[in-house]
């Protein structure tokens, strides 16, 4: 393993374990309730992107981004997308649904994988369908053992899932960088979240002033902890193989999930755990065709240049 592969996993491995905490670092801002923490969210992280802007000198980039009006309205949308999943996320761990918001990142390459044949009209392979169908029975055990749809999971794996469509498109016409991107989105939703916060602190209800200045510091620090991992994950993105990534981005809901059951002692009674274990088998079948698949890639890739080497 070169050392560029080995930085790009200790990237990658650092971004999943950041946001696999994130349970604990939201949890301190319980005060705030989930809508303030949002709107504060986008405008620290908003900050915080200019602030990179500017130290790596990247606004000719930003401006080629704004220029292009289809990545525009693409990244705009998806703006309003991760903004949703921003939220419902902060109220599941605030309201005591930690294990519930981590069902919904345990779904997420299903919903991918899902979103692929609906919108992309991928064609799947066997063992895809295979995953796909288990995470079906899956969702009715889960469904019946909450009494409802687990909507908080479903919500975060449809926006998020829809969120990384969107994001392929923009990529799709001309790349655009994890801060570029991440600038226009927080660009869009700006605005909003200026006018609510100015709606809360009219209305009294802004915590940004309790317990000074512990509150200001939590909130205003929303940006950094936003923006640190993905800047991480698209440093290991481009460094390490697809087929690595996806073995890693389990960290993330694994550590949420143990989050939930160990440290704030959600309950899960056996019904729950079976469901949950049927996700996991889905995602098992699934990460054994990917990788039967990226073997096989490699195979084809080896053989045809074999055949031009002897070609030549």
């Amino acid at each position: 393993m070169n050392p560029d592969v080995r930085r790009g996993i200790a990237y990658g491995f650092t971004s999943y374990l950041l946001w696999g905490c994130f349970p604990l670092y939201f949890r301190l801002l319980q005060e705030s309730g989930a809508f303030e923490v949002l709107l504060y969210r986008i405008v620290f992280s908003g900050l915080a992107c200019l602030a990179l802007l500017a130290a790596l000198r990247s606004w000719a980039e930003m401006r080629a981004v704004l220029r292009n009006r289809r990545q525009v309205r693409l990244l705009g949308s998806a703006a309003f997308l991760i903004a949703l999943n921003w939220g419902v996320y902060i109220y599941a761990v605030n309201s005591d649904q930690v294990v519930e918001a981590a069902l919904g990142y345990f779904l997420n390459p299903l919903i991918t994988v899902a979103l692929g044949v609906l919108v992309l009209r991928e064609r799947l392979r066997v063992l895809q369908w295979v995953a796909v169908l288990i995470g079906v029975v899956a969702g009715i055990v889960l469904t019946v053992n909450y009494g409802h749809v687990p909507t908080i999971a479903l919500t975060l794996a449809l926006s998020f899932g829809t969120y990384g469509l969107l994001k392929k498109q923009v990529g799709s016409n001309g790349g655009v960088s994890a801060l570029a991107g991440l600038s226009t989105e927080n660009l869009v939703l700006a605005p909003f979240a200026v006018v609510g916060l100015v709606v809360l602190a009219l209305n009294g209800d802004s915590t940004i002033g309790h317990n000074p200045p512990w509150q200001a510091l939590l909130l205003a620090s929303t940006g950094i902890v936003t923006i640190a991992p993905l800047l991480l994950f698209a440093a290991a993105a481009s460094r390490v193989p697809l087929s690595t990534m996806g073995l890693l981005q389990y960290l993330t809901p694994v550590l949420q999930f143990l989050c939930g059951v160990l440290v704030l002692d959600e309950h899960m009674p056996a019904s729950r755990w079976a469901g949950f274990g049927l996700v996991w088998l889905a995602l098992v079948v699934l990460t054994a065709d990917s990788l039967r698949a990226a073997r096989r890639q490699r195979a084809q890739r080896l053989a045809a240049t074999q055949v031009e080497a002897s070609v030549s």
